[in-house]
């Protein structure tokens, strides 16, 4: 993307993943800022609210509630590093902790996928488990 570049809904969609109709809500609720409107209307979105958007959606991604990337999204607007700063550090701390846990999980899983081969091993030599 480059600075200066303007891109149509429907492009602005393709590139961050969202439909349309997604685009459209964040609008209404306050999610992303109203982009400018070109000719007929119609929004363009520059090269900043397209990055702005793509942040949000990672932030949905990894499971920050609608109503904090709201807060988060008004603190930056209105330029509150602290709020934003704090908000952020809380997801981080959510994220790690969550992190933690699966790799718990995962590590168990692949336990038991030895386990499961062992066996699978055994039938197969003639039934020693």
């Amino acid at each position: 993307m480059l600075p200066g570049q303007t891109f149509t809904i429907s492009e602005a969609a393709e590139m961050t993943g969202l439909s349309i109709d997604t685009l459209r809500y964040y609008e209404k609720i306050g999610l992303v800022v109203s982009p400018k409107r070109g000719p007929g209307g119609q929004r363009m979105y520059g090269s900043e609210d397209v990055g702005k958007i793509q942040f949000v959606t990672y932030l949905k991604r990894t499971n920050m509630p609608l109503k904090k990337i709201i807060a988060y999204v008004q603190s930056y607007n209105q330029q509150d590093e602290d709020s934003c700063y704090a908000l952020l550090d809380e997801h981080r701390s959510s994220i790690e902790s969550k992190l933690t846990e699966l790799n718990t999980t995962l590590q168990l899983i692949r336990y038991k996928l030895e386990h499961f081969q062992e066996i699978k091993d055994g039938k197969e030599k003639g039934g020693n488990l």
